[in-house]
């Protein structure tokens, strides 16, 4: 029963994907679903992207080894996302570009360093879809007579479908579906079943040692670096950003994200505790990520079980579809026109609105799903290299994207440096400390912030035009959307979506 639903479940992607290719009619539409979604499907496909493989499978396991301070994880996930939502979502919304490395040229123009930044992002979000890719690949392999190779080369096949028929507007409605299960799954039935076999809350206290109920057994260090790597990477991914331009308006970009951050936060305390039963009922397990396939297999009734599992493959494949595409909008918008520029030139791509610039999408759609598949296949530890990605995006990166936006003083040749100290302080922190150690991404971060601030202070300001066309930008998305909707009734007719 468990293995019907599974297969059933992923012929339902491809099905909601083949539909959804109808409503993708130009760039916009394929990149970001034509940049109209409300605060309904926003918030239910923000919380499915961010809600990966390692906030579900990793979030129980960390619960079944540290207790309730497993939780910490997700929930710096949601501090990040609550953040990025409640101080800078609307203001990047309005500026109605594509990637983060644009955002980085209207701010700062040419020497902003933006051309360098989309091929850290692209290293990212290939990384970040490889993890989760490998993690689905992880559940199929339990449940279906496959190795691993075939398990990956099925997920993908599943996730590359869909994604490339209708894009972002298919990635909606499939993280939508996947949203229902993860809610269902976990929330429903994972978590009240696991509860019954552990004897409750009471039985827990008489199972587990006291240190499985403290706060802070992780330990502060472990803590604050969760807070650090994946908090701040919630503010500047071009996974989390691509969503963030879905929105219709950037008071459901607001909004929708801060109920998106409070779903996450209740999702992680919710694993942690079923990882605190698993370690009562099945303690002595190989593997505390094996706790998740555990419970759902071993004290969830057949078919409600594969519900559960469903639920679990769900957010692995939200997350790797959502890196897919924005890796393939990183390397068409900026990283292959960049290539281009330093060799011949050639001809302009095709305007966005055009049939030919659908099907180029298509295309790098394509081209990254097999080539993240192939990763995937040939890379069975991806652990090191998600983590290198991680601390370059935000020992690197995160300090010019943030400082354009908050601080007008800041000028192109200090993001430029700061992207480019931070990143060498970080990669040389990991050769001296390790990759796994905390020190790299504190060390990139302040060298990042130290020569941002000095050179920026040091350097002509921003040229006059280049801020006053990001003042425009902003301004001009401002008066469509007072035009559009004079009465201030938008934001209570969007909930119709």
């Amino acid at each position: 029963m468990n293995v019907l639903i599974i297969v059933l479940y992923l012929v339902a992607m491809v099905a909601v994907g083949l539909w959804a290719s109808r409503r993708a009619k130009n760039a916009e539409d394929y990149r970001v679903a034509g940049r109209r979604l409300g605060p309904g499907f926003y918030t239910g496909t923000m919380a499915a992207v961010v809600l990966g493989g390692a906030s579900t499978v990793g979030g129980v396991g960390l619960g079944y080894t540290y207790g309730i301070s497993g939780m910490w994880l997700v929930v710096a996930i949601a501090t990040g996302l609550a953040a990025l939502s409640l101080f800078f979502a609307g203001r990047i919304q309005s500026l109605k570009v594509f990637t983060v490395s644009q955002m980085l040229q209207l701010r700062y123009g040419e020497r902003g360093g933006a051309k360098a930044s989309s091929f850290v992002m692209l290293a990212y979000t290939v990384m970040l879809s490889v993890t989760s890719t490998s993690a689905y690949a992880a559940i199929f392999s339990v449940l279906l007579p496959l190795d691993r190779t075939w398990a990956i080369l099925l997920g993908g096949v599943v996730v590359v479908a869909y994604s490339v028929l209708g894009g972002m507007w298919s990635i909606t409605l499939t993280d939508m579906m996947q949203f229902v299960f993860m809610t269902v799954g976990l929330f429903l039935i994972l978590l009240p079943f696991s509860l019954s076999a552990a004897g409750g809350w009471t039985g827990l206290g008489e199972r587990l040692d006291a240190s499985f109920f403290t706060w802070g057994g992780m330990g502060t260090q472990a803590i604050i670096t969760q807070f650090v790597v994946y908090g701040f990477g919630m503010l500047i991914g071009q996974d989390i950003w691509q969503r963030v331009f879905t929105a219709r308006s950037p008071r459901v970009a607001r909004w929708g994200g801060l109920t998106s951050a409070a779903y996450v936060a209740l999702y992680g305390v919710a694993g942690a505790v079923i990882g605190m039963t698993a370690a009562a009922v099945a303690p002595e397990l190989s593997s505390p990520d094996d706790a998740f396939a555990t419970m759902a297999q071993q004290y969830v009734p057949a078919g409600l079980g594969g519900i559960v599992l469903a639920a679990g493959v769900a957010a692995m494949m939200s997350t790797a579809s959502g890196a897919l595409i924005a890796a393939a909008t990183v390397a068409r918008v900026d990283v292959v026109p960049t290539l281009k520029s330093l060799g011949r030139r050639d001809a302009a791509p095709a305007p966005e609105g055009t049939a030919e610039a659908l099907r180029g999408d298509r295309l790098y759609v394509l081209v990254f799903g097999v080539v993240i598949t192939a990763i995937s296949i040939f890379v069975s530890d991806t652990v090191t290299a998600l983590t290198i990605a991680y601390d370059i995006l935000v020992g690197g990166l995160l300090v010019a994207i943030l400082g354009g936006l908050v601080w007008r003083r800041g000028t192109g040749l200090g993001a430029a440096l700061s992207m480019l100290v931070g990143s060498v302080v970080t990669v040389a922190s990991m050769a001296v400390f390790g990759v796994l150690a905390n020190a790299p991404i504190y060390l990139g971060l302040l060298s990042s912030a130290l020569v941002y601030v000095v050179v920026s202070l040091l350097t002509r300001p921003t040229h006059t035009e280049v801020l006053q066309h990001w003042d425009e930008r902003i301004a001009t998305s401002r008066r469509t959307r007072g035009a559009e909707d004079p009465t201030g009734t938008a934001g209570r007719t969007e909930a119709r979506s």
